[in-house]
């Protein structure tokens, strides 16, 4: 089957993204077992992107559906997705993302994404309700037909809350969970080893970490290779829906239409999740020094505590359908394993400015794709 060009520049742009996710974002899953010296930048990006991509086959065989991506595919209702938009709320997330990772702000990819293709969803509603003010009011001033589109569409069904409300909530969330648990698991391991050996015990966990960070990994291939999956499996059915009038796809109940399309492309997530392992060995090594040093200092014990519970957290954040930032995640598991020490440990100046980022990330993507939305319905 020969794709239109647009389409064709999308599934590209969404893979780079993707690439581009594994560098900025997954640098999360090797931050910790860096700084705790377990392995080497290289040898610890190498087994980070071969748990990246394992974790393709944990949900095409083992749990046998794509959640997350089903998710991401429906923030948006489906009479406001177009070509035009999808292609938009990606360029924004594209720029975004390069943005933060040149300042080493470990800001989410997964948010970015989100809000880049909610801001150009909500310009191309706004755009066709201005439209239509004009034909029905032509004598209106430009203000007053503005405002009046504007209302119209206050009105309207663009972005699906049911859907976008616990991915705002997980902001917050996804990294108290993390917290908790991270504080939990440290307690118990310090009460199980306070009468071992301190050098034997630092050996032990220096090999659990390990098995933490590979649960990490996994963790993170699930959560963030499914969000570019679910973009592009929203540009494919608007293609089969719109485009085609595929009667296959016209027959299935839009509830329904994901699966079908992640079961008829399976190559979609299979590459989606191969782009992230790949981008993960490209390193985002100004992110780690963040991540793993400037929060609070990590010892081989804590970093398993925080990987485990980082671990955990996106496992169940899966099983829930809600996509949550893996850098949210980690960060607040190391956050917790600080407090265990004391409040001091953990270096509140940086967690703060941490906090802004994630806060601003998906009204600043909204608004960078909602202009670059503008831009491209003009040049075209």
């Amino acid at each position: 089957m020969e794709f239109p060009i647009l389409l064709t520049v999308i599934i590209a742009l969404a893979l780079i993204f993707d690439y581009i996710n594994g560098f900025h974002d997954a640098a999360n899953s090797i931050a910790t077992i860096v700084s705790t010296k377990v392995l080497s930048p290289f040898q610890a990006v190498l087994w980070a992107a071969l748990w990246n991509f394992a974790a393709f086959f944990l949900a095409a065989y083992v749990i046998g559906e794509f959640r997350i991506g089903n998710t991401i595919a429906k923030t948006v209702n489906e009479n406001f997705i177009t070509l035009e938009v999808i292609f938009s709320g990606l360029l924004a997330a594209i720029a975004w993302n390069l943005l933060t990772w040149w300042f080493g702000i470990p800001s989410s990819s997964s948010h970015t994404l989100i809000g880049g293709f909610l801001g150009a969803a909500l310009m191309h509603a706004f755009m066709l309700d201005y439209h239509d003010v004009v034909a029905a009011q032509p004598d209106l001033g430009l203000f007053a037909t503005l405002k009046q589109a504007f209302l119209q569409l206050t009105t309207q069904s663009v972005v699906k809350f049911d859907k976008v409300i616990p991915i705002f909530l997980f902001i917050f969330m996804a990294p108290i969970i993390g917290m908790v648990i991270s504080i939990i698991i440290t307690l118990i391991i310090v009460h199980l080893y306070k009468k071992s050996n301190p050098y034997k015990a630092d050996q032990s966990f220096k090999r659990l970490q390990l098995v933490s960070s590979a649960l990490f990994s996994v963790g993170h291939g699930l959560n963030d290779a499914q969000k570019v999956m679910g973009i592009i499996g929203a540009a494919l059915i608007y293609y089969h829906v719109e485009m085609l009038h595929d009667p296959v796809y016209l027959n299935i109940p839009s509830a329904g239409r994901f699966d079908y399309f992640a079961q008829h492309y399976l190559w979609v997530p299979l590459v989606s999740f191969l782009a992230i392992g790949l981008g993960t060995m490209s390193g985002g090594w100004k992110i780690i020094k963040t991540m793993g040093t400037k929060i609070t200092k990590v010892t081989p014990l804590e970093g398993v505590s925080a990987e485990t519970a980082g671990a955990i957290t996106l496992f169940i954040t899966d099983q829930l359908s809600i996509p949550v930032s893996t850098t949210h995640t980690i960060t607040g598991s190391i956050i917790g394993v600080g407090l265990t020490k004391r409040i001091s440990a953990v270096r509140w100046g940086i967690t703060v400015s941490l906090l802004w980022a994630w806060v601003l990330t998906i009204p600043i993507s909204a608004i960078v794709a909602a202009i670059t939305y503008l831009a491209v319905t003009f040049l075209t």
